[in-house]
């Protein structure tokens, strides 16, 4: 009996002493994880992306879609002729519009961004109703490429905190510009191309638009312009950072930890 006893007494204590080495491998695996996630700080609440900080010339190039479109065909030629890859911010109004020119800009390897389903102002939608503004946004690219976005624009770059946090709670990256062309102005291409050629630095994000007037004929003048200064223009997600980032003040990206 008192073997019988021993021998209990020891198996317990040896499920004790597995049971804490089991805990212990899983809160390694879990700091573990944690620290190869991405950390967003931002000092003073959330903000967007504006800018990445990045020593090499890249850069990224972003067109937003919510109206017309008479202009896409020339800009998607342009960009195929300097082999430039860009991302398309788009809303549903526009894709319920234009499906074939969805499935064409993915077909041609730019990458498309969520940029909501009705463009409405964020600052005046609770966060249910941003919630629902981006999952339809999201379902309707994704019915189309098959593809799941991961970068979002807000309509008139209108946010505030809650905006930001709800976006980032749905797993996306919220991003704006640094660079803008103003092309929806009706600018001449030659006022537009000075503006981002003024502008441009390594880490920038260029805004445009697909259906500006004078958009397609600008990007004859900004792209070789950019590429003879050694800048490689590349989809906005491919210029983000990966792993370890903090966002400062200015809402420019920053590798490490604040």
């Amino acid at each position: 009996m008192i073997v019988i006893r021993l021998t209990a007494k020891v198996i317990r204590r040896c499920c004790v002493i597995v049971g804490l080495i089991v805990i212990l491998i899983l809160c390694f695996t879990l700091v573990l994880a944690l620290r190869q996630s991405v950390t967003r700080v931002v000092a003073g609440g959330e903000k967007p992306i504006y800018a990445v900080e990045r020593s090499d010339k890249v850069i990224a190039l972003s067109f937003d879609a919510s109206w017309g479109a008479a202009h896409t065909e020339d800009i998607l030629a342009i960009l195929d002729e300097y082999d430039v890859k860009t991302t398309f911010f788009l809303v549903n109004l526009w894709i319920e519009d234009y499906p074939e020119l969805v499935a064409e800009i993915d077909r041609r390897g730019h990458e498309i961004g969520l940029h909501s389903a009705t463009h409405p102002h964020f600052t005046a939608l609770s966060p249910a109703e941003i919630t629902g503004e981006i999952q339809a946004n999201e379902e309707a690219v994704t019915e189309i490429t098959g593809k799941t976005p991961t970068v979002f624009r807000f309509p008139y770059g209108d946010y505030n905190d809650t905006a930001v946090n709800t976006v980032h709670s749905l797993g996306l990256e919220a991003v704006q510009w640094s660079v803008d062309s103003l092309d929806w102005k009706e600018l001449s291409a030659s006022e537009i191309s000075l503006r981002v050629l003024d502008s441009v630095n390594p880490g920038a994000i260029i805004l445009m638009h697909n259906n500006g007037t004078h958009t397609a004929e600008a990007l004859r003048t900004v792209i070789p312009s950019l590429l003879g200064e050694g800048y490689r223009i590349v989809p906005v997600s491919e210029l983000l950072l990966t792993g370890d980032y903090y966002v400062d003040h200015n809402g420019i990206m920053h590798k490490g930890e604040s």
